[in-house]
Formats: structure tokens, sequence, C-alpha cells
């Protein structure tokens, strides 16, 4: 049974876990492999303790029986202001490929919604990297494509979409 909570500081460490394997595992075939091998979980836990633990941000972790982090989720407000119809945002969204299709994703993004519904902020976007195959996972949750842009990670220019919901 997966258990979806708050984060505290002290998940730091098991949430870099999920997002640099998650990045090596989802985007092997996307950015270069050096670029990939390079990330460090000691710089993304040290990361995710400076940037994310604040009254401003909101994060989740989904953890198994064994108290494992599995996936996260972060988000809080649109940070561009240029979408003025989507208040609110999901940041980061990461789930271990090996726990992905057995439904946890779908119970992040509801603790997400939730909370950002208890923010006051009723509406939301997402960006993706446009060849994630994890993408048509925010169509089937009812996402509607909003914007396209370029971007660079790793040396590689990429294309990122970014999936809206007008209301909550």
């Amino acid at each position: 049974m997966v258990h979806i909570r708050k984060a505290v500081i002290s998940d730091a460490e098991g949430i870099s876990k999920v997002h640099v394997d998650s990045w090596r595992t989802t985007y092997k075939n996307i950015l270069p492999s050096e670029f990939l091998a390079s990330l460090s979980y000691k710089r993304r836990e040290i990361w995710w303790k400076e940037a994310v633990f604040n009254e401003t941000n909101f994060l989740f972790v989904a953890e198994n029986d064994n108290g494992q982090i599995i996936g996260f989720v972060n988000g809080g407000k649109e940070r561009s202001s240029s979408y003025g119809e989507y208040k609110g945002e999901v940041y980061a969204f990461y789930l271990l490929e090996e726990e992905q299709g057995k439904g946890v994703g779908s119970l992040l993004i509801k603790a997400a919604i939730d909370q950002l519904k208890l923010l006051h902020l009723n509406s939301m976007l997402i960006w993706v990297l446009e060849k994630n195959p994890s993408r048509y996972f925010y169509e089937r949750q009812g996402g509607h494509l909003v914007d396209r842009q370029e971007v660079e990670i790793g040396g590689v220019k990429l294309h990122e979409i970014a999936y809206g919901w007008k209301n909550l």
C-alpha cells in the first residue's frame, strides 16, 4: 500500500534519489548519457533542502510499506505570470519507473490539486518534455495543451509543453 504525505526536510535524501533515478530512466534516450551520469544524489539533496522547504511551495511524497520514498510532487503559484488564467503550477512530479502504472501518480496529482485548492489556486499548469513518454498521463488526467517552448538541457535543445487545467 502507498501512503501520500507532506514531505519533511529529512525526506530530501529519498526525494533526491527518486529525482535522479527518474531522470536517468525517463530521459535515457532523450538526454546525453554523460549528462545523466553526472547527476548527483548529494547535489540534488542539497538543492531540495535549500529551494523547496518554505511556506510558498508544497511537497508531497509517496512512500511504500517499507517507508521508502517512491515518488513526489512539488508545486505552488504559477511561476511565470504569463498564463493569467492558470494560478497554480506543479513544478516537479517524479515517480520511480517500476512504480508507474499502479495508480501512485494519480494519488500524487490528487494531493497536489487538493493543496492548490486549499491555497485558492483553482487552476494549474505543468510543464513536461515533449519527448517524455509519460506526458500522456497528464492528458488522461484531464490536462489540455496550453503552450510549447524550447529549452536546453545537458547541451540538447528540446521542446517542453505545458498542460493546463482551468478548473480544478
